[in-house]
């Protein structure tokens, strides 16, 4: 196996420090006991994250966000298993494009996608509506799921599943038993990863919000236009936090590569 060169390295480790320069700044901001934006010198506080936590707007936007996250990942989740499984298993008519209406929403711009479900919303008299934003989100991020759990189901092995088939044992019994254990990391890892995206989205999210509706991202947004000051800072920390925390439960169950590379 050929190794990278010290240039190589070189260029890798710069590219990485790029990435993660503004993220570290952000992060460290958020400690700053001034009032404007600057990396603490002297000492760190923490006043920045009791105001937040302090702050009824964005800790409703936060509750907001995350039971949206976790409602619509778990919906996108129900709609990817028969959807992989009808996919991957069978030669259904017309498997190619119900394939592609389901990942179709990565190729859409965000942009399209919500002043298209903002029009839609107003037509039908629904604007704002918390359910419809579930509905929202689970159209945007089932493509992360369905991706994971087809990704499970073609590396996995039907020979059990027959078995058990020809020993008398239920369509029900067999998935619930045999086949949803065994690709339960892929289903879990899917999960999470709509979750994230969920939780983060902010461009669709704009135009089918209302002010009872608020997610955390439109709320940053809408801070963000009227005062900028470290409060900022420490929701993005909190969030990064997150999001790594998220990502690193999701590299332990499912692997990172397999998911942005596509390893079996």
């Amino acid at each position: 196996m050929q190794r990278n060169g010290p240039i190589a390295l070189a260029f890798n480790a710069l590219v990485i420090i790029f990435m993660l320069a503004p993220l570290v700044v952000v992060c460290l901001v958020a400690f700053t006991p001034a009032e404007t934006l600057q990396i603490p010198t002297h000492h760190f506080s923490l006043r920045w994250f009791d105001r937040l936590l302090h702050s009824q707007q964005f800790v409703q936007s936060f509750w907001t966000s995350l039971w949206l996250g976790v409602l619509s990942a778990t919906f996108s989740t129900l709609l990817a298993v028969p959807a992989a499984m009808a996919i991957v298993r069978y030669e259904i008519p017309g498997r190619n494009f119900l394939q592609g209406v389901f990942l179709s929403p990565l190729i859409i711009p965000q942009l399209v996608l919500g002043v298209a479900l903002l029009h839609m919303l107003a037509v039908i008299g629904e604007q704002g509506s918390f359910a419809w934003l579930v509905l929202a989100h689970t159209l945007v991020v089932t493509p992360y799921t369905l991706r994971l759990v087809m990704a499970a189901l073609v590396g996995y092995d039907r020979t059990a599943e027959q078995a058990a088939y020809s020993l008398g044992a239920s369509s029900a019994t067999v998935f619930l038993r045999m086949t949803l254990p065994m690709v339960l990391a892929g289903i879990t890892g899917g999960w999470l990863l709509a979750f994230i995206n969920s939780f983060d989205e902010l461009t669709m999210s704009i135009f089918v919000v209302s002010p009872a509706t608020v997610t955390l991202p439109v709320r940053m947004y809408m801070y963000a236009t009227e005062s900028l000051d470290p409060m900022m800072a420490a929701v993005s920390a909190l969030i990064v936090f997150l999001t790594l925390g998220l990502m690193l439960l999701l590299d332990k169950v499912y692997g990172l590569d397999r998911v942005l590379v596509g390893k079996h």
